[in-house]
């Protein structure tokens, strides 16, 4: 797969920019990634991902670390933490940013180590996928966490995009086994990546999801978009 991501990074990062990436779902029409945005300081963050930040604690694993903003600031503060990316690009502009710690790996391979905290901001928990994916990316990433740790992760109930009837019910195509199951392909340049599956969880079903593998699923706030920041912990 074309290292879209990567590429468009290293591109802003050298001062080449010229255009966003654009992407293409099973959901709407075209939409565009602005490259700045990748690049955000702290506070020009979200709300969810600054109360994240600073809900983080001890070891961190920042998980999908794209051009490496979340990690930065951590480290600013003192933090140890690693940035994770299957992206060579976005792995080689983490370091030219100055990240110390960074692994260019899937998070279903990366394994051997435990932290405090695992980040997965901008939707990570899309990493799953698919539905009948989620109860074992949620046991991978417990195999990874401490005793006492936690996973940060922000997700959107996107029930919204679909048409709603007079009943107040919505009408969800039948040829997925849940609505938030979206596939995606990215295009930079004339260049595009294969179609990729993502998913997004609404709050109810990531909890009930966690129930299953014995984690504690809490929902820390609420944005302003259908979003929201959950915290997860193991059961004691």
């Amino acid at each position: 797969m074309a290292d879209i991501f990567g590429i468009a990074l290293l591109d802003y990062y050298h001062g080449n920019y010229s255009e966003d990436i654009k992407t293409h779902s099973s959901l709407e029409e075209e939409d565009r990634i602005p490259l700045p945005y990748l690049f955000r300081s702290f506070e020009e963050m979200p709300q969810l991902e600054q109360k994240a930040l600073e809900l983080a604690r001890g070891e961190v694993l920042d998980i999908g670390a794209g051009s490496g903003s979340h990690s930065l600031f951590l480290q600013e503060k003192g933090f140890q933490v690693t940035a994770l990316d299957s992206s060579k690009g976005a792995i080689e502009v983490c370091k030219l940013r100055g990240l110390q710690s960074v692994s260019q790996s899937s998070i279903m391979d990366h394994s051997g180590r435990q932290y405090d905290t695992l980040l997965l901001l901008m939707n990570g928990i899309g990493l799953a996928g698919k539905i009948e994916s989620l109860e074992g990316f949620l046991l991978h990433l417990k195999s990874l966490l401490k005793p006492d740790g936690q996973i940060l992760m922000d997700s959107s109930d996107i029930i919204y995009m679909f048409d709603e009837d007079d009943d107040g019910g919505f009408w969800v195509p039948g040829n997925t086994n849940y609505y938030g199951e979206v596939t995606f392909y990215l295009e930079y340049k004339n260049d595009k990546s294969d179609p990729f599956d993502w998913l997004y969880v609404d709050f109810e079903t990531l909890k009930t999801h966690c129930e299953k593998v014995n984690l504690d699923c809490e929902l820390v706030i609420s944005g302003e978009h259908y979003d929201y920041l959950a915290k997860l912990s193991v059961k004691t």
